[in-house]
């Protein structure tokens, strides 16, 4: 039965894609046709305006959401691109065929013998024959410590510069308890959290918590990569100790596979940020409502007060870092915010709390993909990275209304930024579940209405977080070719998964 569920629902999703390529079909045809007639349809290029130099960029992780949104902006700055990215099973990346990248490369398989060293000498080899003067890093969390190794070896061997942190800085973000304990060194407000190597210590830690803190729960995240247990929102310890102990005896923990047991924040508010660091200050930030799967963006305004204090975070975390001036790379936290009131970072009767650390550009970047002088402002801002850090804001501009002579160079999404979607994920979440469950009875037709409605609202209010009518074909590709031979591939060969999400083209292995 399962075969024939995994098989019905592989088929399915197809399906849907086949249903709706003619709609797709017509809006390429009709976007490339536009772009063809009118030249103004096009967004303005204003790079040059400003007096920066042309540089030629290269950015890893096209084929997600946030590298394709970098991608075009530098372009949009009249920049060179070279885009770059992983092609596993002969699957074309949708960001190579954007009309921002002037040449694009495929990069070694991650489970290819030597990763490590093909990965670096293929980045290298581009960066010389390209002669890029800036690598922006948007790959994901697979290659963190390779791309890691990748910035050091760069940045020694060449003249480019690289918007990635090196190996010790990547090391103290990616893994979650050594980030745990540089928040606490820079006494910033951190949720209890251990490392454990074995079922045993779990127990052990359980039960004198339930001792001295007897309200108090925790989740159990694996260290590493881990799809099948990462979506566990288990609340430990369980009603019995018997329903405890046999919930750790069905996990797989040793010295060798750590996993984290942290405190479990109540109030279920989760938010995210994306960060640019550059040589040690904060250049842009958004903050915005988070989820386990996070598949909508909607920016928090600057005058939330969660925002300013999740900001104060990020700015407090660099300035307490003794090599903070040696930093250039993406920072993205993960929050969760505790309603009772407690000591730490307070808000009136809220607790912030920093939960992960992801060392590399999230995809809330998509909220600066807006025509306006805030993009301009985010390209100059990594553009920065290539001068030292003494010349950070020479280039005179003002960003977003701010004297680059002050202290505070920091960019952000507009006031009227448009939140973002992806009307793949929409149409199967909102309009086909509810619809199957409606069949199966377990829910009426006010909640097909609502998730219609919520759809509709999406649809004609929100943009696509991949779709750009002037570079119209990445979406075309992206719902209509990878995504269905990408399908196809893991149901040949019986790979099974639950969840996939559409912005970082990531499948979720069960």
């Amino acid at each position: 039965m399962e075969i024939q569920s995994e098989t019905a629902r592989c088929f399915s999703l197809v399906f849907l894609s086949l249903v709706n390529l003619p709609i797709s079909l017509v809006i390429l045809c009709i976007s490339t046709l536009r772009n063809l007639i009118s030249s103004s349809f096009k967004m303005p290029h204003d790079g040059t305006q400003d007096g920066c130099s042309r540089r030629t960029v290269l950015v890893t992780g096209v084929g997600m959401a946030k590298g394709l949104t970098l991608a075009r902006a530098f372009y949009l700055s009249r920049h060179q691109v070279i885009g770059a990215d992983f092609e596993d099973h002969f699957i074309p990346c949708s960001g190579r065929f954007s009309k921002s990248l002037s040449r694009f490369y495929k990069l070694p398989r991650l489970d290819s013998p030597g990763y490590t060293r093909k990965y670096i000498d293929r980045l290298m080899q581009i960066i010389k024959d390209n002669e890029i003067d800036l690598w922006v890093s948007c790959s994901g969390v697979a290659s963190a410590m390779e791309d890691a190794q990748a910035k050091e070896e760069v940045e020694f061997r060449t003249l480019c510069k690289c918007i990635q942190f090196d190996v010790a800085t990547t090391s103290m973000l990616h893994e979650k308890h050594n980030f745990m304990r540089a928040c606490s060194e820079r006494r910033l407000p951190v949720p209890e959290t251990h490392e454990v190597a074995s079922k045993d210590e779990i127990l052990k830690i359980l039960s004198y918590s339930a001792l001295q803190y007897p309200d108090r729960k925790y989740i159990l995240k694996p260290v590493g990569m881990d799809d099948v247990n990462r979506g566990d929102m288990t609340l430990l310890p369980l009603p019995s100790k018997a329903a405890t102990v046999e919930h750790v005896s069905r996990l797989f923990v040793s010295s060798s596979t750590p996993w984290i047991l942290q405190q479990f924040i109540p109030g279920g508010e989760e938010y995210c940020t994306h960060a640019l660091v550059v040589h040690g200050k904060l250049r842009c930030f958004v903050a915005c409502p988070s989820a386990e799967l996070l598949m909508h963006y909607t920016p928090l305004p600057q005058d939330d007060m969660l925002w300013q204090d999740m900001r104060d975070f990020t700015m407090k975390f660099l300035e307490r870092s003794s090599n903070a001036g040696n930093m250039t790379g993406h920072m993205s936290f993960d929050f969760m915010v505790d309603s009772a009131v407690g000591k730490g970072n307070e808000i009136g009767s809220k607790t912030l709390y920093p939960i992960e650390c992801n060392p590399r550009a999230h995809t809330a970047v998509v909220l600066f993909a807006q025509q306006g002088p805030e993009m301009r402002d985010m390209v100059r801002a990594y553009i920065s990275a290539i001068e030292g850090p003494g010349d950070a804001s020479s280039d005179g501009k003002i960003l977003n209304g701010q004297n680059p002579g002050s202290e505070k160079l920091l960019v952000m999404p507009p006031n009227n930024t448009v939140s973002r979607y992806w009307i793949g994920h929409d149409i199967v979440s909102l309009l086909v579940h509810p619809t199957l469950r409606l069949i199966a009875g377990s829910v009426d037709f006010m909640d097909i209405f609502n998730s219609s409605f919520i759809f509709l609202e999406h649809l004609f209010a929100w943009e696509d977080g991949s779709f750009q009518a002037w570079d119209p074909l990445p979406a075309f590709v992206l719902y209509h070719i990878y995504w269905p031979l990408t399908i196809l591939a893991a149901w040949w060969q019986g790979h099974r998964w639950s969840r996939i999400n559409v912005s970082t083209t990531k499948i979720f292995a069960c």
